[in-house]
């Protein structure tokens, strides 16, 4: 079943810099590579223009190595852009940053306010509400105040605990429609995705749940055979992408885009 936290008629991404040699890391496997994050990219974006969508690009800034993950500064939900505060010190101006092209894209952009953190890579959102994973990156101070502005768009906020070995909520889980999670065992296992299906990733593929379901299709990053048979067998249309650079940096499928739709909910 498809719904609105699926389906988009728009997405916003942002070219990487060349700069992206620098992005952070939390275990060091080598700088990736700026050309072939470049075509990986480019890939990401064709991909989303296949399924129909709009797609707006914007041109890569060199002093913000990690702003290629253009999720984490921010939230779309229900057709308003919402700032948010990553808790890394370099890049903590990407919001700022960020805020002009939201401000043209969108009827009405929100602030988060206080100085607590949230990082995009921890919120996952289902049709009728935002799961938000305290992690290094995001704290209770900035889930306080992402609170209201959630539930003012029609939304509950459920906070949950994010294993302290896993960076973001979403490095291991997605939506795969608004009753159905694909997950790792190990995120699986702390309960809190009770009330929805979930489908298991395959045993050494944690990484195949950073996917996202953009539309008809769910991508899924290249090398995770198991878990594709396992949607395969379930239903879904899977379309394999490369994501070997943005691995490199702890990066996936959901960090490279923000996805909406100006009426979503609609």
């Amino acid at each position: 079943m498809a719904g609105h936290s699926v389906t988009f008629t728009h997405a916003l991404c942002r070219a990487p810099s060349r700069s992206v040699t620098d992005g952070l890391r939390a275990e060091d496997r080598g700088a990736p590579d700026a050309d072939l994050f470049a075509a990986e990219h480019a890939a990401y974006v064709a991909a989303l223009r296949k399924t129909g969508a709009e797609v707006t690009v914007l041109p890569p800034r060199e002093d913000f190595p990690d702003s290629v993950f253009i999720e984490d500064p921010a939230l779309c939900l229900n057709g308003v852009a919402i700032m948010l505060r990553p808790e890394a010190q370099s890049r903590r101006g990407e919001a700022a940053m960020l805020r002009p092209d939201l401000i043209r894209l969108f009827p009405e952009v929100r602030d988060l306010a206080g100085d607590g953190f949230v990082d995009g890579g921890d919120i996952l959102c289902s049709d009728t509400e935002v799961m938000v994973g305290l992690s290094a990156r995001t704290d209770a101070a900035g889930v306080a105040a992402l609170r209201p502005i959630v539930e003012d768009l029609g939304y509950r906020l459920r906070m949950v605990e994010t294993p302290p070995e896993i960076l973001h909520f979403k490095t291991e889980s997605s939506l795969l429609d608004p009753d159905t999670i694909l997950a790792s065992p190990r995120l699986a296992a702390t309960g809190c995705f009770d009330g929805y299906k979930v489908i298991e990733t395959a045993p050494g593929e944690e990484g195949a749940a950073n996917a996202i379901r953009f539309n008809a299709p769910v991508f899924l990053s290249n090398g995770f055979s198991q878990t594709a048979d396992r949607l395969d067998a379930a239903g879904y249309e899977i379309w394999p992408m490369p994501t070997t650079q943005a691995a490199l940096l702890d990066g996936g499928l959901s960090c490279m885009s923000l996805r909406y739709s100006p009426l979503s909910g609609v």
